[in-house]
């Protein structure tokens, strides 16, 4: 399991070679050129860094087509204020002590005007000092975590606790009952958001069982699946990450708990992840994010951003939002909305301009940053495992708000 995810450095200089005329400036590091030349002003300069290797490399590298899709495609409208984009690729290898000295790259050599990236969230407080703080630089943070980040100049633009929590927990208490676990990683997203997932179950009426944390290498959970089994929880709430995950599913699924009528529920859970187990292993599984696959069939726009990247980019690295890709296609439209606005790219216009931008339209509706916290209102869904695809089952009114900062 996972073979997929363990990308070489040479297979993706390859592949990104090949599609888009990339150039290797050092080990882990990428250019796409601006496609024209602008004497004036030279381009605007666009960083990501995410992970194109390691554990997590299936959603490092999906969200590097993201940014080479949204480039290409702000490029070939004019650019913007008239000047071409050029994209740095820098790869943080799921290696915090590696991603620093990347990013110091795309911040000391590189001199980018805005840096996309990180996933987990000890990668985010390992690289955004050396971007925000140190560097100078705005910071765009793409994917679902734990909250509680208001750095200024760090704006992050997928959901947080309250959005994937307030609605999720009490579905899952009606549908599969009141007695949880919380089985998890043990870094800081877990940590955190089993406090407020904790006080949403036990305001609803529900009971946590026990919550424990892991290494997040741990591969055997038989204890775990003991007590959960022997303790009639009903609902696991899961943080428990990759390589972990598949392993866990596996052995709880073995052990009959799924067909003895309980759910299993996690909130990163998306198309990309849907892989790592057989269907019948997460056969009903509840995840709640800003965008599933599913969404194309009543959605024109999804349907066009989805199409767009599969041709582009075939193959197992998939357009998904828990693996941060919504995340930086809203980050980049929104960047983009905030420099139109501004009419500069200095890190103090943009994000003033930023502070307050909205999109009409993006992965699961339109967008809107929550002036003065820097973090971003979106739509959400409700979606079940159901024969290796997602059925959505239920969905928020309008735009969740944030509750950050």
């Amino acid at each position: 399991m996972f073979d997929r995810t363990q990308l070489s450095r040479r297979r993706f200089l390859s592949n990104l070679a090949f599609t888009t005329g990339a150039v290797a400036t050092g080990v882990g590091s990428w250019v796409i050129p601006a496609p024209w030349a602008n004497a004036a002003e030279g381009p605007i300069k666009v960083g990501i860094a995410t992970d194109l290797t390691g554990p997590i490399a299936y959603a490092g590298n999906a969200d590097a087509n993201v940014a080479k899709m949204v480039i290409k495609e702000i490029n070939t409208a004019g650019g913007l204020l008239g000047r071409p984009l050029e994209l740095y690729i820098e790869d943080t290898a799921s290696n915090e002590s590696v991603a620093v000295g990347n990013v110091r790259k795309l911040i000391q050599r590189d001199k980018v005007d805005m840096v996309l990236g990180g996933i987990t969230s000890s990668m985010r407080n390992a690289i955004k000092d050396p971007i925000v703080a140190r560097g100078k630089t705005l910071y765009i943070y793409p994917q679902l975590y734990e909250g509680k980040e208001c750095t200024p100049y760090l704006f992050c633009t997928g959901p947080t606790p309250a959005q994937q929590c307030d609605e999720f927990i009490p579905w899952l208490i009606k549908n599969g009952g009141k007695k949880f676990a919380l089985p998890s990683a043990n870094y800081v997203w877990p940590h955190t958001l089993n406090v407020y997932a904790r006080k949403v179950i036990e305001a609803n009426g529900g009971e946590v069982v026990f919550e424990e944390y892991y290494p997040l290498d741990q591969i055997d959970f038989s204890s775990t699946v003991n007590r959960i089994i022997s303790n009639k929880v009903d609902v696991v709430f899961n943080t428990v990450i990759p390589p972990g995950v598949g392993p866990f599913f596996k052995q709880l699924y073995e052990a009959g708990f799924l067909k003895n009528g309980g759910r299993l529920a996690c909130v990163y859970y998306d198309e990309n992840t849907l892989n790592i187990n057989q269907a019948a292993e997460i056969e009903g599984l509840a995840s709640c994010l800003d965008y599933f696959k599913v969404l194309t069939k009543e959605n024109p726009f999804d349907a066009k951003i989805q199409a767009a990247y599969e041709k582009d980019f075939p193959g197992n690295f998939l357009f998904a939002a828990g693996s941060a890709a919504t995340g930086t296609y809203r980050g980049l439209k929104l960047w983009e909305a905030a420099v139109k606005e501004a009419g500069k790219v200095d890190r103090d216009s943009v994000a003033a301009t930023l502070d307050h931008a909205k999109i009409a339209e993006g992965p699961g509706g339109p967008a809107e940053m929550v002036p003065g916290k820097r973090h971003c209102k979106m739509k959400m869904y409700t979606a079940v495992a159901k024969g290796g695809n997602y059925e959505i089952v239920g969905r928020s009114d309008g735009l969740v708000d944030p509750k950050e900062c």
